[in-house]
């Protein structure tokens, strides 16, 4: 089978799990690297690339022409609007979903700790909140790249400290020194730190990469992914979305917040997985929206809008 998937060496290590799962299964698999917009253009932030499809449309487009069986992804680029014709046949194990700081030597080893008016490198418009929320003077600075580009950009003192995904780091198999953000205060992107595969409905490839599924995992990004649905706003809108199943519930916390952080509406909910969980999933991100979060998506649209 074909698998297709970006060129970057996070993509590709990330293709080769999968790769190495299947393997374990008795199935062979050749790689394709398919050039994404999202690729050709690092210099400028991703809304205005288009946001969320930008690492994805290109694979999307060789899987419905039949020139790929498979494709990998890491899960929070997937829009939640997808092909019909298209399955998201696993969702593997999630690996840590938090954010991660890196500083450069010699320099803070925590949020806190960082200088006034420290540069900070980031991209995402949830942890450029997040961050302004708890250190309102920081200077937030867009940071693009693969992993070792960003890496490089803070060694070489472009910012202060970054802020990236730990899961990335972790199958990297870097350990750049990087602290954990507290997940309570930096709460992480809806689907972080999940690989997905995606197939066609009904295929051979859907049916041999399905036992790559993790049920608990699936819950989880499910019901991160229906309070981004409601919300909207793709890549644009300052918000986050974490759910962590324990035993027969799962523990969601979920934040829509203002470009600068001062402004936010967040809820923490407990939710039975016996009911209606997506349901329960639509009503948070709901109530989100009535408590204010309505507002702040639209303030950040317009402001994306008219630049």
């Amino acid at each position: 089978m074909i698998v297709g998937t970006r060129g970057s060496p996070l993509a590709l290590r990330q293709t080769e799990i999968v790769r190495e799962r299947l393997s374990s299964l008795g199935i062979q698999t050749e790689l394709r690297r398919v050039k994404t917009s999202g690729d050709l253009f690092l210099d400028k932030p991703l809304h205005q690339l288009g946001g969320f499809g930008v690492f994805v449309t290109e694979i999307d487009e060789r899987m419905l022409a039949g020139e790929i069986d498979l494709a990998v992804h890491s899960m929070k680029d997937l829009p939640s609007k997808r092909p019909e014709e298209l399955s998201l046949s696993a969702v593997l194990k999630r690996d840590s979903p938090y954010d991660a700081l890196l500083c450069r030597r010699d320099s803070a080893e925590g949020i806190e700790e960082l200088d006034w008016g420290a540069t900070v490198g980031t991209s995402s418009m949830r942890r450029a909140a997040q961050l302004l929320r708890a250190r309102p003077d920081l200077n937030i600075s867009s940071l693009r790249g693969n992993l070792q580009t960003r890496l490089r950009k803070l060694e070489q003192g472009e910012y202060d400290a970054i802020v990236l995904a730990e899961a990335g780091l972790e199958r990297m198999g870097l350990n750049p020194g990087h602290v954990r953000l507290d997940g309570e205060r930096f709460v992480p992107s809806a689907n972080q730190g999940t690989i997905i595969v995606v197939a066609r409905a009904g295929s051979l490839a859907e049916a041999c990469s399905r036992p790559l599924d993790d049920a608990h995992t699936r819950t989880e990004t499910m019901i991160e992914r229906k309070i981004m649905e409601v919300v909207g706003g793709g890549c644009v809108v300052p918000m986050a979305a974490h759910a962590r199943v324990e035993k027969e519930k799962a523990r969601v916390l979920a934040e829509v917040l203002s470009r600068d952080g001062k402004r936010f509406v967040r809820l923490e909910e407990s939710i039975p997985l016996e009911e209606d969980y997506l349901r329960l999933a639509e009503d948070i991100g709901e109530r989100l929206m009535r408590m204010g979060g309505r507002e702040l998506v639209d303030e950040a649209v317009r402001f994306f809008g008219n630049r």
